[in-house]
């Protein structure tokens, strides 16, 4: 039997993993499966949603009905251990389960202190940061790629909730030539309703943090470095979040005064930022 516990973006990931996989392998929707399991009907969906953990045979069961040998169930059964605990760290190079957290969040609020966040770069500054962390040259396109195809959550007439807080630092900051800087400040001018800047002689205690919220799910507080991602679900720095972005809404710019910061940046003249409609659209 499976047992019941809150999932994580993680068990959501590697749920969805196994739904991908029973899709692609077998001819079975998921009560078809259970029943030939001998399951509960409602038990793979359950599984597959990442809402409860299997047993090693529960596993063993399913992914043999997948026509799955002993190597992927040692390597899955791996990846799965920690599937369910409030602290996950991955591997930067690993975006899946990061996608899909930003993917099925209704609430994205997001900090960054030295560089523009990643769901607003374009391609050129990003591939100038991943040089400045120095990934190596051939690994970069992919990289870069995968961060421009996450921006579009941002595109969906179901977008979560979005507020970007940005340290004026990183507006400062020379990532690339002054042409990709450029493009950049024009790239966050446009979405300037997204965003909240935090003035350069404001400092508020955190390197960068995301806060998603779900309807069904409990929220996940995130940060990033060079090597790793590290998902949250510990209630006590949840809350240790919420006091950071509750701190960041009293000393950031509002949405006007941003946009004219961002104005500044971007060099665009005053006429056509009295003329933005286009700009917020």
């Amino acid at each position: 039997m499976a047992s019941s516990t809150p999932s994580t973006a993680y068990s959501r990931d590697l749920g969805d993993e196994l739904r991908r996989l029973r899709e692609s392998t077998t001819n079975l929707n998921g009560h078809a499966l259970a029943i030939k399991l001998g399951w509960d009907p409602s038990k793979v969906s359950t599984i597959e949603h990442g809402k409860a953990r299997p047993s090693e045979i529960d596993l063993v069961q399913f992914l043999t009905m997948c026509g799955k040998d002993t190597d992927y169930f040692e390597d899955f059964k791996r990846r799965y251990r920690n599937a369910f605990e409030e602290y996950i760290v991955q591997v930067s190079d690993n975006v899946r389960t990061l996608a899909m957290a930003e993917s099925t969040a209704t609430k994205m609020i997001n900090y960054d202190t030295l560089t523009v966040p990643g769901l607003m770069q374009t391609a050129e500054y990003a591939a100038a940061v991943y040089r400045a962390a120095g990934v190596a040259e051939e690994r970069i396109p992919a990289l870069v790629q995968a961060r421009i195809d996450r921006q579009a959550v941002l595109r969906r007439h179901d977008r979560p909730d979005c507020v970007f807080y940005i340290h004026e630092l990183a507006l400062r900051q020379q990532i690339g030539d002054a042409e990709v800087m450029q493009a950049q400040h024009r790239r966050l001018l446009t979405g300037a309703r997204f965003i909240r800047i935090a003035p350069a002689d404001v400092f508020v205690n955190s390197a960068g943090l995301r806060l998603w919220e779900y309807a069904k799910a409990m929220p996940i507080a995130y940060s990033e470095t060079d090597l790793t991602h590290v998902f949250v679900q510990d209630r006590g720095a949840i809350a240790r979040t919420r006091m950071i972005f509750n701190r960041l809404e009293e000393v950031a710019l509002d949405e006007e005064q941003s946009r004219r910061k961002l104005a500044e940046y971007a060099g665009q003249p005053r006429e056509e930022l009295d003329d933005s409609g286009s700009l917020l659209a």
